[in-house]
């Protein structure tokens, strides 16, 4: 984390247990960002709040210790069950969980208490065990917890710490109504603390603050622009069948090349990825239908630098805190110009700086006027020179294995595009044409 990206507030000056402060100790921390400065001392004193800020910028860590701080100062009442969680944090998604919850586990780590993960798509039973076995900090996305809650293997009577992140996520998803379900089976908003952070705070998103929280105070952030602030954004006018010969050009001069590529499809997705790999560039692809576990093992080889490029749709645009990225390319322009600004925000995160590279082609060039009216500003075009474009061979392209129709799935590496090609062997064998039987005549 950048030091000009800090206030002069330090935890330890913060009312905060010192069980709590271990943890903050053995994350590295020092000094607070600004929501964190802002937002701590209401929430440390018992009092609700709504806050805003770009994503980060150290919301995460904003609302844990608060809530580890809550639970250590308000102990839980005799008649409280083991599998009654006295705090949760609501998530949109499963990637954004995991990482809440990675980041709980260093701030807890002196407190004692038991953090449980629940998210859809992977580890059914496993969650559910871990549910049984008790937990204190309840951390997930609401489908499984209402799954669970529904079969009575937890319930909600003893929260004392509500926390709804990336709220304005939540709208986007269609998240609502299982949130406000969940809120709805807590105790009454002046019986808890409750905490919600946003990137924007809507009039939908103040709405629900003050439906479901206790008189919320009202923190924003503001920054002077919409985009990151140290985001450099330039872009390339670029013909469609110019766009890989660009995007391999443009990685082979990075070293290392710790990118990301979105595009809009995941037949785009599946295409640029071919031709990454069919050229010496090892990509990771991270799209809606990529099971649980992969999604899981890409993000932490990506995150670990063993993967330095990941191609992505915007499934990934939102709730990734990955740091050390320093290149974002928007291979295919978005439709919507506020998913420009979340997929660049992949990028010069928590005061770093980094580069955002687009490419306004003939079918997505529509968008860029949109995307500037939105963001305030132009983007910088480049030229596109020959020094640019990599020589790419069309036939260089890997695909990616397929579930054989009505057959187990198939094995083995992924094929090139000129080993696609079937053989003889694979054809239907040649014969004699059978000759249609002429039809009966009265001389027959």
């Amino acid at each position: 984390m950048s030091d000009n990206h800090l206030t002069d507030q330090r935890f330890d000056d913060l009312d905060l247990p010192e069980a709590v402060l271990a943890g903050v100790r053995q994350a590295g921390f020092e000094f607070c960002t600004p929501i964190q400065a802002a937002t701590l001392p209401i929430s440390l004193a018992g009092r609700d709040v709504a806050g805003q800020a770009q994503t980060g910028t150290g919301k995460t860590a904003a609302f844990l210790l608060a809530t580890l701080a809550h639970l250590i100062r308000h102990p839980a009442g005799d008649r409280r069950k083991p599998t009654q969680p006295r705090a949760i944090v609501l998530s949109p998604t499963r990637e954004l969980a995991i990482q809440i919850h990675r980041d709980a586990v260093k701030l807890a780590s002196g407190t004692g208490f038991k953090l449980r993960l629940v998210y859809g798509g992977t580890g059914y039973e496993q969650q559910r065990k871990d549910l049984e076995a008790g937990v204190d900090l309840l951390i997930g996305t609401p489908g499984r917890l209402i799954d669970y809650f529904k079969q009575h293997v937890f319930d909600l009577r003893a929260i004392q710490v509500m926390v709804l992140d990336e709220a304005d996520r939540m709208f986007d998803l269609g998240f609502i109504k299982d949130v406000r379900y969940l809120m709805r089976r807590m105790p009454p908003p002046d019986k808890r603390l409750g905490m919600l952070f946003s990137a924007t705070l809507s009039y939908r998103v103040t709405e629900l603050a003050y439906e479901h929280m206790n008189n919320p105070e009202t923190v924003v952030i503001e920054s002077e622009s919409v985009t990151a602030d140290k985001v450099t954004e330039i872009g390339y006018m670029v013909a469609n069948d110019e766009k890989i010969p660009l995007l391999i050009g443009l990685l082979r001069k990075l070293t290392p090349p710790r990118s990301m590529v979105f595009v809009n499809t995941k037949r785009a997705a599946e295409r640029v990825w071919g031709f990454l790999e069919g050229n010496g560039l090892r990509a990771g692809i991270l799209t809606g239908d990529v099971p649980q576990k992969k999604r899981q093992r890409l993000l932490r080889e990506f995150q670990d630098g063993g993967l330095s490029i990941l191609v992505a749709t915007d499934v990934a645009a939102r709730g990734l805190h990955i740091g050390g990225v320093t290149h974002v390319f928007n291979y295919d322009l978005p439709d919507d110009a506020q998913d420009y600004v979340h997929r660049i925000g992949r990028t010069a995160r928590a005061g770093a700086s980094g580069d955002a590279i687009s490419f306004v082609c003939e079918t997505y060039a529509f968008s860029l006027p949109d995307i500037e009216a939105y963001t305030g500003h132009k983007i910088p075009m480049q030229p596109v020179t020959n020094e640019l474009l990599a020589r790419i061979d069309p036939k260089s392209r890997v695909f990616m294995q397929r579930k054989p129709r009505g057959g187990p799935r198939g094995h083995g590496k992924p094929r090139h595009a000129s080993h696609g090609k079937s053989t003889g062997r694979d054809k239907p064998r040649r014969g004699k044409r059978q000759r249609k039987p002429k039809p009966a005549t009265a001389e027959s």
